[in-house]
């Protein structure tokens, strides 16, 4: 497990908030760390291709053009010109925001193909020490298990730790879409676990997309697991700071602005993934209608009301969670601000009862999952609030159910 899924030592992280003072002086005196020149990683050399690539006579249109207008491209093509772009710039296709989302399922799977031949000869290179071919044989098991028959990998990037972003149900045709935001360590290794299965992104996706199922049948619900950011790495400044969460929330708002249909979407932000949220809240598009935050350390704002968007903002957080003890304040640019449970943030506050731990949110069986699988649906006269008695109402205050959903 990684450090924000256990009980950390807090007081490491108040040592990283008295630093603050060191970290502004460092960083107004111009003190930076030198970057050494790279090789393009494959995404870069896939979209310079793109870049100088045809199809039917035609120059290929730039790939950071909004999502609309790559639609109206691709949309232009015959099936056979499409699944050749797929083959020739597998990457970039499969992480072009506006190109179809089958299309980006095909390319990422053609990718992850390129991939596992890659590493496979990296298990045996020699040229590498053991720990370096232990690593590439990690990756050759990870790249096959995404592209198992089936699984829909909606963005794939190998370099570094890698991103991923992997979609369950029908996207296309969903009347509700989830997005699951998690926090630090997350890469593509630990994209999905056997041990303590339900604290990773596709664990807490799939575990959302069947609770949704059993809250309302009757609803074409999609849920995106979404680890197509670079998180932080374990504590440390880059988690108590919003470095890692600004690149992040530019990544999550350009899917959320291309993601097909009108459908609402909620998102479900846990942990570091909060801050995340908080960040990109301002830039989200209309049809997000719910920000839920689960275990998390603050949003970058003191008020619900700060984060600039007319989404519903639920929070939860179990008793057993250590971010409790987290400093909620903001200081020299550490650490994030209000505790989003307090009173004065003014989030609508979810009971997470039966939920163990930082990472045991989205554990089935507990109330904290079926109340974010509410959400998720529209049943938002069935959630339960946290709170004492007499408080069983204060969360659904001036709400009634988008679907038929309902829990008795």
């Amino acid at each position: 497990m990684t450090s924000f899924d256990t009980s950390p030592q807090l007081g490491v992280w108040r040592a990283l908030l008295a630093l603050a003072v060191v970290f502004v002086m460092l960083a107004t005196t111009g003190w930076t760390a030198l970057r050494q020149e790279r090789e393009p990683t494959a995404l870069q050399a896939s979209l310079s291709a793109w870049k100088d690539g045809r199809t039917g006579g035609h120059a290929l249109p730039d790939p950071k053009a909004a999502p609309a207008r790559l639609a109206e491209f691709f949309a232009s093509l015959t099936d056979h010109q499409q699944t050749a772009l797929a083959h020739d710039y597998a990457l970039a296709v499969g992480n072009m925001n506006g190109a179809p989302v089958e299309l980006r399922y095909r390319a990422n799977r053609i990718a992850l193909g390129q991939q596992i031949r890659t590493e496979a000869a990296r298990t045996h290179d020699e040229r590498l020490s053991p720990g370096g071919q232990r690593e590439a044989g990690r990756r050759l098991d990870r790249y096959e298990a995404l592209r198992t028959a089936g699984r829909q990998i909606l963005a794939f990037d190998p370099d570094g730790s890698g991103r991923v972003a992997e979609v369950l149900g029908d996207l296309d045709r969903a009347e509700r879409i989830s997005v699951v935001v998690p926090g630090v360590d997350t890469d593509l290794l630990t994209f999905q676990r056997t041990d303590r299965r339900w604290s990773a992104p596709a664990g807490m996706a799939q575990a959302l997309f069947d609770a949704e199922r059993a809250s309302s049948p009757g609803t074409r619900t999609a849920v995106i697991a979404w680890a197509d950011y670079t998180s932080p790495d374990g504590l440390g400044i880059d988690s108590a700071t919003a470095m890692r969460a600004e690149s992040g929330a530019v990544r999550l708002n350009a899917l959320l602005h291309a993601l097909p249909g009108t459908s609402q979407v909620s998102m479900f932000c846990h942990s570091y993934g909060s801050v995340v949220c908080g960040v990109a809240a301002r830039g989200m598009p209309e049809r997000v209608a719910d920000i839920a935050v689960a275990g998390s350390p603050g949003m970058r704002v003191e008020k619900a009301s700060q984060l600039g968007t007319d989404a519903r903002v639920w929070a939860m957080r179990d008793a057993d969670d250590w971010v409790q003890d987290v400093p909620h304040l903001e200081l020299g640019g550490l650490g994030h601000g209000e505790d989003p449970m307090a009173g004065a943030f003014g989030a609508r506050l979810l009971s997470s009862r039966d939920a163990k731990g930082h990472g045991g949110y989205f554990v089935p069986g507990t109330d904290s999952l079926r109340n974010l699988a509410d959400i998720g649906t529209g049943a938002y006269r069935s959630v339960r609030c946290a709170g004492k008695t007499g408080q069983e109402d204060s969360c659904r205050v001036g709400l009634s159910d988008t679907t038929t959903a309902g829990r008795a």
